[in-house]
């Protein structure tokens, strides 16, 4: 089937660079839907979406936005309605991915217009800004891809083009290997970090694969929780096992390795039956390249590679946790329960390793006793979050919430 893509851009000062991308998606097999997202400036040819369709669906009609008399505003208004345009369209069917073209302000729209999109829809941004600082976290969805517009600030040349031509043959080649969600099982989301780290994974997925359940696990380095977050937020999974909340604890600390300000939020708000434990919530993290603050430097260290290192939080950071930790679960629609592993919550804080704190830890538990909300079930488990003990916890929690219907119940293996 012939794939559309939705190409992105202000066609009054890219137009050349807008019309060669459309140019290599179209001798490649795929369709093209344009969108203008300029202000002043027309375009040479008549796009299928125009400018005056974006002002609109912004709330404003293109001379409104003109008569703000200020770039930054004017591109706010365009980006709402851009957005908005980009999620009709796919709801529509009338487009299979989107491609976008951008300086700074271009790009600031394209990243409202790939956050519009449902995880697993090709959403490509060409910009001079690719990978740069001046994208925080939070502005990223979880499956965009970005490729640096190299020599393009302005027309088009030979290094350009070799950017722009891939990136065209990137998009629809996704959009033709793009493989829609299987929903013939229902789907358990779980975080987690590598298992050196935590490894309950490796027992729990396979356990819930043989009730009938899909397992999707996020590693919780700051991109993951994202589309972790994003799907609880779609209502996408039957059961959360939220069980690393180490981006929780940076969100809370200001590191740069965190997931948004939603994090832990969603899964409850939706009423989807959670279970949530701390697991690594004793550690903050840093990038590789950065330098640890003072405050972390007289502290437990570990530096797990050159892309992230992580230093312990003490006693009274992890006591102020649990407090932010007990208003988010309070709001809760769903079944909650916090799982609470009494002997340590990551590898690396068992006797003799690097992050060993029993007294951060048995403030932290104490916390946690005196803080939890008393709608929130407790269940305290005499054992490390790595022991079996810990995943057979969960899973007879589990069972408890299949078998009394809270959990939609899957296909089991053995009626297949």
């Amino acid at each position: 089937m012939t794939k559309t893509i939705l190409s992105i851009g202000t066609y009054d000062t890219k137009n050349a660079e807008l019309e060669f991308i459309q140019s290599c998606i179209e001798e490649q097999g795929g369709k093209v839907l344009t969108m203008d997202v300029s202000v002043l400036g027309d375009p040479e040819n008549p796009t299928d979406i125009s400018k005056h369709d974006v002002a609109r669906a912004g709330g404003m009609t293109i001379d409104e936005v003109i008569a703000l008399g200020d770039e930054n505003k004017a591109f706010r208004i365009m980006s709402q309605g851009a957005a908005g345009l980009v999620a009709q369209a796919w709801r529509d069917g009338r487009i299979d991915g989107m491609i976008a073209l951008g300086g700074t302000m271009g790009t600031d729209l394209a990243l409202d217009c790939a956050q519009a999109l449902p995880l697993g829809v090709p959403k490509f941004i060409v910009s001079t800004v690719s990978f740069s600082p001046l994208i925080p976290p939070d502005r990223l969805a979880p499956d965009i891809q970005m490729i640096l517009w190299a020599g393009g600030l302005y027309g088009l040349n030979s290094i350009c083009k070799s950017s722009l031509a891939q990136a065209a043959g990137a998009v629809l080649g996704a959009a033709k290997a793009a493989q829609p969600p299987d929903n013939s099982k229902p789907l358990v989301g779980m975080t987690s970090l590598g298992s050196s780290c935590l490894k309950y994974m490796k027992t729990l997925k396979p356990a819930l694969e043989q009730r009938g359940f899909e397992v999707a696990v996020f590693h919780s380095t700051g991109m993951g929780g994202m589309a972790f977050e994003k799907l609880a937020k779609e209502g996408a999974f039957c059961c959360v096992m939220d069980f690393c909340l180490q981006e929780f604890g940076n969100l809370l600390a200001g590191s740069l390795v965190s997931s948004g300000a939603d994090r832990l939020t969603n899964a409850g708000s939706n009423g989807t039956p959670q279970m949530v434990a701390p697991g690594a919530l004793d550690l903050v993290d840093f990038a590789g390249w950065q330098e640890i603050p003072p405050d972390y430097s007289d502290r437990p260290f570990h530096e797990h590679n050159r892309l992230i290192k992580s230093s312990v939080f003490n006693a009274d950071e992890r006591r102020r946790w649990v407090h932010d930790l007990a208003a988010r679960l309070e709001k809760t629609r769903g079944e909650t329960r916090f799982l609470l592993p009494l002997g340590g919550i990551e590898e690396w804080d068992r006797p003799g390793q690097e992050a060993h704190d029993p007294e951060g830890l048995a403030a932290f538990i104490e916390e946690v006793r005196s803080v939890l909300p008393g709608r929130v079930g407790l269940v305290e488990i005499d054992a490390h979050i790595n022991d079996a003990d810990f995943c057979e916890t969960a899973l007879e929690i589990f069972d408890g919430w299949l078998n009394s219907g809270i959990i939609e119940k899957g296909r089991m293996q053995a009626d297949t």
